[in-house]
């Protein structure tokens, strides 16, 4: 597995509470979910490559 940086970040209680949710619905954690989805937009914003 790639060795990762931690990265804190502040978000409103409502935000929290639906990535809880959705890390749940999803079988995943929220720092797993929170790095699909950002690395998800970073490709579509061209920030990052696409996967092959």
């Amino acid at each position: 597995m790639a060795r990762t940086n931690p990265l804190g970040v502040r978000v409103e209680p409502e935000i929290k509470e639906a990535l809880e949710r959705a890390a749940k619905d999803d079988d995943r954690s929220v720092s797993s979910l929170v790095e699909r989805v950002l690395k998800a937009w970073l490709v579509e914003k061209g920030y990052l490559p696409k996967a092959e």
